[in-house]
């Protein structure tokens, strides 16, 4: 390769490797997905499917319609988890979006679970196996919050919260800087400060092993 063409070559990959470092655009103000405008069958735009601790195949994550859906007439759901794995995390989340303080809404009903149901939010997503998460099991009548490290999972906080199958219930978090609060249909339910994971990430929905669940409404409210 001759010296001009080196240097354009070089020149372009430097463009390339500037643009791929390029951080997701941090959250300001409300960004809202309520699934309605999406096909059923298909993923929202910008939504990834993904697993903490995977074993087999990934859980199949669609938007589908919803008669009983907060805003009918779609949601999106995971239908099938596709695999009988206890310890494995299931996501559907967003790796484009860049959150750190505000807060973050969904509304969502457990379907079904022999092993676990419900589920819940993720945010400060650095990847599959770096987030915090916040969760509610109608099979455990609990609400609790953790911190997943290397694929590890650490208990912050847990509360009585009764929950029912096939119902509908808004989970909420706020965080700002170190302090997490989260709530259930408007009642603050745990207060937590932790400094584990302090920079922006991604958002998304979460459930557990064969827990199947239905999501609406997801809201982000960010002031990075």
């Amino acid at each position: 390769m001759n010296a001009p063409n080196r240097s354009l070559f070089l020149l372009a990959a430097g463009f390339l490797l500037t643009a791929c470092a390029t951080p997701p655009a941090p959250l300001r103000g409300r960004s809202q997905w309520r699934f309605d405008e999406v096909q059923e069958g298909k993923l929202p735009a910008g939504f990834t499917i993904d697993a903490t601790r995977r074993a087999g195949a990934l859980a199949s994550w669609e938007v589908v319609a919803s008669a009983t859906a907060p805003s009918a007439p779609k949601v999106l759901a995971l239908t099938y988890p596709n695999h009988k794995s206890y310890d494995s995390f299931n996501l559907c989340w967003v790796p484009g979006a860049a959150f750190r303080d505000g807060s973050l809404s969904v509304k969502l009903r457990a379907r079904s679970g022999k092993e676990d149901q419900g589920g819940g939010l993720i945010w400060r997503a650095a990847g599959p196996n770096d987030y915090y998460v916040v969760r509610l099991n109608p099979l455990e009548s609990n609400l609790r919050l953790y911190h997943v490290i290397g694929g590890t999972r650490t208990m912050l906080g847990s509360a009585d919260c009764a929950a029912r199958t096939g119902e509908w219930h808004e989970l909420r978090i706020e965080h700002r800087g170190e302090w997490i609060t989260c709530s259930v249909d408007g009642q603050e339910r745990l207060a937590v400060r932790d400094a584990a994971l302090p920079a922006a990430g991604g958002i998304g929905l979460w459930t557990k092993a064969d827990a199947a669940t239905e999501f609406d409404d997801l809201v982000a409210e960010g002031a990075n």
